[in-house]
């Protein structure tokens, strides 16, 4: 069973920056397209970015260049690194595969930017 955990949310004021990070046990991610997605209160979850086998990454509109994700194979983990944090980010926010949509999910980790 492949767990993902979710680590490095927290409060941070409007501008800040955080860095999520996400550590894969049970399979590695080698040659898989990961993704780091969020679920703001009453919202549907969307994805956020996304990064190939190959290192190629994309990002949602809503990013505008405020936030990067990187990979490390070896330890199988993806982070998300966030700046110019802004209150609509506030979510919990989730790392997975890409696609398809994931059925699995960890717990994820609570972002809160307040104004």
């Amino acid at each position: 069973q492949v767990q993902l955990v979710e680590s490095g949310g927290g409060l941070v004021q409007a501008g800040g920056s955080l860095r999520l990070s996400c550590d894969v046990s049970g399979s590695t991610i080698s040659g898989i397209h990961m993704a780091w997605y969020r679920q703001r209160p009453g919202k549907e979850r969307e994805w956020v970015a996304r990064i190939s086998s190959g290192r190629n990454t994309f990002y949602a509109d809503f990013v505008e260049g405020r936030f990067t994700i990187s990979r490390d194979n070896a330890k199988d983990t993806v982070d998300l690194q966030m700046s110019r944090l802004e209150p609509e980010d506030t979510a919990v926010y989730y790392c997975n595969k890409y696609s398809p949509w994931p059925s699995h999910w960890g717990q994820g980790t609570q972002v809160t930017v307040s104004s």
